[in-house]
C-alpha cells in the first residue's frame, strides 16, 4: 500500500476528557507492506477510514501495530490511535466512535466495564456472553484468539522439577514449609486473588499457607524474585515476556480458577455496519494469535528492547499475512 499512516486525530471532546489521563497518539510510523494473505479490498471508496487504538503496554502496542498494518495493506486510510494510557480511556474511545477497532480482554470487559463480580468459566463461553452484552453498548466483537493474558502461578524450573509440580491442584500435597508465595499487594487481598485460589484448590491460609510465607512484591518484582528463589509460587500473566527471559515454568491452572482474559477484536458498531470487511480482516489474525506467540512476541520488546512496530511486521511477514514492498 505504501500509504503515508495518520497519527492520532481526536474528536475535541475526546480530547478535553482523556488529555488529563497523559493521552498522546501513537509516536513512530510502521513499515510499509504489500498484501500476502491479507488481500487488498477492491471495493472500498478510496476514502474508507478505520482509527485503531490500543492500551500503553507492550502486549496491546503490538497487537494495535498488527492491526494497524493489517488494514493499511488491506486498503484503508489507517489513523493510529495506538497506545493510550489505561483500559477506560482506550474503551471510551470506542463507545464514542473515535475510534474503530481495539483488541480488548473478555475478561476485562466482563468483570470491568460490564460490572459483573464473577467470571463465567470457559473461554468460549465468557467470550459469548460479553458479545451478547455490549451489543447494547454499542461495541461489537469480533471472534476471540487462543491469546489469554490471565493471572497464573510460575516457578523457577529447577524448583518445580524438585516438587514435580506441573499442575496448581498438586499445591495441596506439598508441606506447607514449601508453600511460599510472591504475590503483588492487590492480588493479596482481591476478592478473586490468592486467598480465594488457595481455596479453590484446597488449602487453608493461615494454616496449611503460614503469612509468613506470602511475600509481597511489585508486579515487576515478581518474576525476578520468582527465578531467584525468593519463594516457590509467583503470580505472573500469562503471556509476560519474562516468563520465557527468565525460565519459569508456569503451572496448569487445572481446576479453572483463574477468569478467562482472551483477546478478540472489539469495533464501534456504527462504525462496523459501514465496514464490515474490517472484521474479516481481524478474523484472519485472531486464530494465529496464541500464548506462545505473545510470550515470544513481548519478550522481543521488554527484553531485547525492539519496537512493537518492527516486531509485529516481522511477525506478520512470517506469517504470510503481508509481504515486503
Amino acid at each position: 500500500m505504501n500509504r503515508k499512516l495518520k497519527f492520532g486525530a481526536l474528536s475535541f471532546a475526546a480530547l478535553i476528557g482523556l488529555t488529563g489521563c497523559g493521552l498522546s497518539p501513537a509516536t513512530g510510523t510502521v513499515p510499509d507492506a504489500n498484501p500476502g494473505l491479507i488481500k487488498a479490498d477492491q471495493s472500498l471508496d478510496k476514502d474508507a477510514k478505520v482509527t485503531v487504538t490500543s492500551k500503553s503496554f507492550t502486549e496491546q502496542l503490538l497487537l494495535g501495530k498488527i492491526s494497524v498494518i493489517a488494514l493499511d495493506v488491506a486498503g484503508y486510510n489507517v489513523t493510529d490511535l495506538t497506545n493510550v494510557p489505561g483500559s477506560q480511556p482506550a474503551r471510551q474511545l470506542l463507545l464514542s466512535g473515535d475510534a474503530s477497532a481495539l483488541w480488548e480482554y473478555t475478561g476485562t470487559a466482563w468483570l470491568t466495564y460490564l460490572g459483573h463480580e464473577k467470571p463465567i468459566v470457559g473461554a468460549e463461553k465468557q467470550w459469548q456472553a460479553v458479545h451478547d452484552e455490549d451489543v447494547a453498548n454499542g461495541i461489537v466483537w469480533g471472534k476471540p484468539a487462543p491469546l489469554n493474558n490471565t493471572y497464573a502461578m510460575a516457578m523457577n524450573r529447577e524448583v518445580a522439577d524438585r516438587l514435580g509440580i506441573t499442575k496448581l491442584s498438586e499445591m495441596s500435597k506439598l508441606d506447607s514449609k514449601e508453600l511460599t508465595f510472591c504475590v503483588d499487594p492487590e492480588f493479596n487481598s482481591r476478592r478473586d486473588g490468592l486467598t480465594p485460589m488457595l481455596e479453590h484448590y484446597g488449602m487453608k491460609r493461615g494454616s496449611q499457607v503460614k503469612e509468613d510465607n506470602v511475600g509481597l512484591y511489585d508486579v515487576g518484582a515478581i518474576y525476578q524474585a520468582t527465578a531467584e528463589g525468593a519463594c516457590n509460587f509467583g503470580e505472573v500473566f500469562t503471556t509476560d515476556g519474562r516468563i520465557k527471559a527468565l525460565d519459569l515454568t508456569v503451572l496448569e491452572d487445572d481446576k479453572q480458577y483463574f477468569p478467562s482474559y482472551n483477546a478478540a477484536p472489539a469495533f464501534n458498531g456504527e462504525f462496523l455496519k459501514k465496514n464490515p470487511g474490517v472484521k474479516d480482516v481481524m478474523a484472519q489474525i485472531a486464530p494465529l494469535l496464541t500464548d506462545e506467540v505473545l510470550l515470544d512476541l513481548n519478550y522481543q520488546v521488554d527484553v531485547e528492547g525492539r519496537e512493537p512496530a518492527d516486531v509485529a511486521y516481522e511477525w506478520m511477514l512470517n506469517e504470510g499475512l503481508i509481504t515486503a514492498p
